[in-house]
This record gives structure tokens, sequence and C-alpha cells, in this order.
């Protein structure tokens, strides 16, 4: 069982999904490197895609995601049409060469997205990519999941769901606003369960606004009895200055680091209890799911859709402020919408924001990523690194972790830690963050 050590855990830090990190996205990469990013994908390489939806049927405080509310039908019609020509725009530029293994769709809530538009939608990636047997995922806003939503699912052979969970407490849902009762979840589960979905994802949070022990208890006993395959227990993150949507939730109320702490706890006793596998630091999984057999067999990723079975070292990504991932550059397209309309209406692409990686940030990012998906990693050179051995000098002495030579070994209560841990070979993370959430 993992102590908490609060001096361990004060400092904010990144979640580690690229690196570098989003922190470090600037303005110095441009259409150009898009192109020359797609032009570098050699034939076969295997390809993710990634859709953004920026609308929702209604705004939750505490989400952090690029979205605003649908309002006019005309205006997500005209976003569903620029998202076309962006499919099109970039499957001309990757000329075949790629292989198109998954497509994933997230927001916001792609089910904001009429069924018959999501269809065609899903239809013409299919067709633009020669994709027709790339398993596909949707991410779900179970209040809005209605039969012909589910039934559309059924016959375009998605196999894989994420449904926003978050919590099942009654007075907290009123706190982020987002008010979803338990049968709601339930009839969404039976509808996705009737549509085939195989393998299905709750995301619930602690750190919420009124939150203690025995309402994150009930929320995962619910959670629990309802069967998800995989469930992604993430802390809340508190960032009004940077998010204005959630000056609506009460500060005050929300629990302090030690409260944080012990619900992080009590979610993997709970869940691992019931027969799920700790993934990472903050995932869960049945042991026949795709994402617990990856973590098994030494597989496992990490991405900006977080712990992932998916090998592809290549992600597209296609939206408003869709983020692309390459060997050599993370690209994000205009936050703004009505610059990424007009960008590309004009036939180009939206690159706006990103980073170009140098064979440092490679080897550092392999680093962070072993260690946060295996617990160990080989440091290498950096291993010598004085300021890397004084970073890490306080979880050493606290056990959390071993060196074996120039192999980095964390222990077996260490996961709550391993974002602090990672954090010091970030070469980007020279003072102190700021920005970032909490550790746990």
């Amino acid at each position: 069982m993992s102590i908490h050590r609060p001096d361990l855990l004060a400092i904010p830090v990144p979640r580690y999904t690229s690196y570098p990190t989003a922190a470090e996205f600037g303005a110095g990469v441009g259409p150009g490197d898009m192109a020359a990013a797609l032009a570098a994908v050699a034939p076969g390489t295997p390809v993710s895609l990634y859709l953004h939806t920026p609308f929702c049927r209604e705004l939750c405080w505490y989400c952090g995601c690029n979205t605003g509310t649908v309002g006019r039908g005309q205006r997500l019609a005209a976003y569903l049409d620029r998202l076309g020509e962006e499919v099109a725009l970039v499957a001309a530029a990757l000329g075949g060469r790629g292989h198109v293994t998954r497509i994933a769709f997230g927001g916001g809530s792609p089910n904001a997205v009429p069924a018959n538009a999501f269809a065609a939608l899903l239809a013409d990636v299919r067709a633009a990519f020669a994709a027709r047997d790339a398993l596909v995922s949707v991410e779900i806003d179970p209040r809005h999941l209605d039969a012909e939503w589910a039934a559309m699912l059924g016959a375009a052979g998605v196999s894989r769901a994420s449904l926003g969970v978050q919590t099942l407490d009654p007075a907290i849902q009123a706190a982020i606003g987002r008010v979803q009762p338990l049968p709601i979840i339930a009839e969404a589960v039976r509808r996705l369960r009737d549509a085939g979905i195989a393998s299905l994802n709750f995301d619930l949070m602690y750190g919420l606004p009124g939150q203690d022990m025995a309402a994150l208890a009930a929320t995962l006993a619910d959670a629990i009895a309802l069967a998800p395959d995989r469930l992604a227990v993430f802390g809340y993150a508190h960032v009004p200055q940077m998010i204005p949507r959630q000056r609506r939730i009460d500060t005050a109320a929300l629990p302090d680091m030690a409260a944080r702490f012990a619900m992080a706890t009590l979610a993997q006793n709970r869940l691992t209890a019931a027969g799920y596998r700790a993934i990472g630091f903050d995932h869960f999984a049945r042991p026949g799911d795709p994402l617990a057999l990856a973590a098994a067999a030494g597989r496992l990723r990490r991405n900006f859709q977080g712990y992932t079975d998916d090998d592809a070292w290549v992600t597209i990504g296609m939206g408003v402020s869709a983020i692309s991932d390459f060997p050599g550059a993370v690209l994000q397209n205009e936050k703004h919408s009505g610059r990424y309309h007009a960008v590309i209406g004009q036939g180009r692409f939206a690159t706006a924001l990103g980073v170009r990686r140098s064979a440092e940030d490679r080897r550092r990012g392999a680093l962070i990523e072993a260690l946060l998906c295996g617990g160990r990693a080989d440091a290498g050179p950096l291993a010598a690194d004085p300021a890397i051995r004084d970073r890490l000098a306080g979880f050493e002495a606290a056990g959390l972790l071993a060196w074996r030579g120039t192999a980095l070994i964390l222990a077996d209560d260490a996961m709550p830690y391993a974002r602090s841990i990672a954090a010091a070979f970030d070469g980007h993370r020279g003072a102190p963050a700021t920005g970032f959430s909490r550790a746990v």
C-alpha cells in the first residue's frame, strides 16, 4: 500500500501523454511541418486517426476540453463539412502509405452529432484512408445516447466506447454541472452492449467538490456492478485560471491533498479486489481486456488518450485543436474555430502550434513512457546526471525507486509518484512547474 508523502507530491507535473508536453507547444511550426510529417510516413506504417468533435449538448463545469454547446444546427453541419475536407486533404497527402489500424472519435461529445451524420463521417474516413477494417472507438455522453445512436454504432461496427461517468453521487453531479442519474448510465451500458461494444470504458473522477471516501466508495460499487471492461480514475484538475467554466465549482469544497491520495488508494483497492488489473497510475482493466493483455505482455503505450494498447507510432489528429503525433514532431491544429474553418477552406493544413522533437527529446520521451507504462527504464547517460539524481534522491530515500546500474526501477507502491519521478527526466522542466494538475 502506498504511503502519502506530501513533500514528494508538492510540485504539479504534466500527465505526460506526450513528450515534449503541450506546455512546450509554440507557434514555430505550421502547415509545412504537417506536410513534411505526412510525406515521411513510410509505406505500411501503422497509423491511428483521431477526429475531434468540439460540441456538447450541455457543458460540464469541470471539463477542460476544447468544446462548446451545439447551438444552431447549421454550425454543426458546417463543422462536419470542414472536417470532411480536412479528412480528404490529409488522406491525399498521406497517399495511401500508412496502414490505418485505428480510428478514434473524441470531444466534446461525438454523440452530439446526429446519428446519420456521424455514420456518414465514419464511412468517408474509412473510404478516404482505405481503413474498412480499422478498430473504431468513440467517446459517449450517456445523457444523450438514444436508441438510434446506439443502433448506428452497431451497424457501423464500432467495437469500443468510453462513457463519461465521473461520479454517481447526485449531490456531486449537481456541484459539477453533470446530472445523470444511475438509471441513465445503466441504460447507456445496456444499449452499448446490445450494439456489440466489446470493450467499454468508464471515466471516473476523485477530488470533486463535496466528495468524501463514502461517496467515492458508493460510486465505485455502482460502477463495478455495471461491469465495464475498463475504468480510468482521474484526479480532478482544478485550474480555473485556465478554464473559466471551472469558476462555477466551489474551491472551498474540494478535498485536500491527503484526501485525494486516500481516494486514489481506495479506488485501486476496490477495483483490484473486484478483479480489475491496475494499469499504470490511473487505469484499470479486466484481465482479458486488450489493455490488460498489452500491459502483461510489455506492450503498453501512453499517448494523448492515456494508457493504450495501440502500438502505432503515428497518430493523425483532425478537427479543431486536434493533435497529431509523429516521431519527429507533435503538431496541433488551430484552436479557434473561425481560423480552422478559414485555413481548411483554403485547402491548407490547420497546423498552428506544436514542437519539433530533437533526438534528445525522443530519448527522454521513450524513457518517461517506459517508466509510466512498465515501472522501469534504462536511463543511460542520464543516470549519471547529478541534477537528476538530486531530484530523485527523496524518492530513493523513501524506497520508491532503486538504481541497478543505469536502470531505474520503481517499487510496487510507487505508481502514485510515477509522474513526479518521470518529471526528473523532463529536460523542459528546469524550474518548478506551474499550470499543471496535482500529481495525485
